[in-house]
């Protein structure tokens, strides 16, 4: 693989795939772990932590508002070259300006708030924020084929991303997640970054298993302790408020810290899981149609990973069949 170029390559077992804004997920997961240690509070100042951070009226936005999508920063830039260089990092959240009030509404920060989670992770444990997500999830889960920051060594087995269809703008415009960008994720150097709000690489098998953990009390298979179950439970609360609504279809977006809450409203097919799963059902997609949840009424946990981005009418589609038939496994 070089500069991006596609590979069409069979899929077995050991294939790997970009995995996008699944990702987010499990970096908010190492970021809950952070506050079960008693290092982090979400109603902390983010400006606090990160001095440079409280310029252009961002002073007073809180870890909360940051992990709920409402911190009114969501089309903040960071250019692909700036992602693996902490001190332009820094330097891009100085400059950074708000887009709207925070906490005023809802709006996707495709990869601003989790580039501000992943700083706040190494602020608070002083260990790189690959490291920490790494020491903390995914080793004690035994996710050894799980990647946030990709080893050079096993970029081949990685699928490359392909647009099976011509991409079309979805209804709102691209907004952050164009279809270049998307096809940066091609690039070893950008899988090798790690970038906390989309860059993760695995499978469907592994992302499914991060969720075991989180859906059955916070313990593996093996008896091993990842976190307690009442940090899940307080992290998988929904917090938004009724006004803070999916732009697209106006229902309320029920974000808890980093994850979308499935809901009893009847609009859980509209938040990513189908038509079938528990009100408590929790996770998060992706770019392209990944699917990542758990549900802790059932222990049901779906991951769902692929290299072919189609239409978005289809995608939506597929995504509801395979959440809503995984869903019915124990009706």
């Amino acid at each position: 693989q070089h500069g991006g170029v596609e590979r069409e390559i069979p899929a077995t077992d050991r294939t790997l795939y970009t995995i996008f804004s699944c990702t987010k997920a499990i970096v908010g997961a190492a970021t809950w772990t952070v506050c079960e240690d008693g290092l982090l509070r979400i109603e902390e100042k983010v400006s606090d932590i990160i001095p440079e951070f409280g310029t252009n009226g961002k002073e007073n936005i809180t870890v909360e508002q940051v992990m709920l999508h409402i911190g009114g920063f969501p089309l903040a830039p960071m250019a692909a070259t700036e992602w693996d260089n902490r001190e332009r990092r820094l330097s891009r959240f100085a400059q950074w300006r708000l887009n709207w009030e925070p906490g005023s509404k809802f709006e996707y920060h495709a990869t601003s708030a989790h580039w501000v989670l992943a700083e706040i992770i190494e602020r608070k444990t002083g260990k790189d924020f690959r490291a920490y997500v790494r020491e903390r999830i995914l080793d004690p889960m035994g996710l050894d084929d799980f990647y946030v920051g990709l080893p050079a060594a096993e970029g081949g087995r990685v699928a490359d991303v392909r647009h099976l269809v011509p991409p079309t703008p979805p209804p709102g415009g691209w907004g952050e997640v164009t279809p270049d960008a998307i096809k940066t994720f091609n690039r070893p150097e950008v899988r090798a970054v790690g970038v906390p709000g989309g860059g993760g690489v695995g499978g469907a098998a592994q992302l499914a298993m991060f969720y075991q953990p989180l859906v059955n009390g916070g313990t593996t298979a093996g008896g091993t302790r990842i976190m307690k179950a009442e940090t899940i439970e307080w992290a998988t609360k929904v917090r938004t408020k009724e006004h803070h609504r999916d732009p697209l279809f106006n229902v309320p977006v029920n974000r808890a810290l980093t994850v979308v809450v499935a809901g009893g409203d009847g609009n859980t097919h509209i938040r990513g899981f189908g038509k079938t799963t528990s009100a408590r059902a929790f996770g998060h997609g992706g770019a392209g149609g990944q699917i990542g949840w758990g549900d802790p009424e059932t222990g049901i946990s779906v991951g769902y990973t692929t290299d072919g981005f189609v239409g978005d009418v289809l995608q939506g589609r597929r995504g509801v069949a395979i959440s809503s038939l995984a869903a019915q496994v124990l009706a």
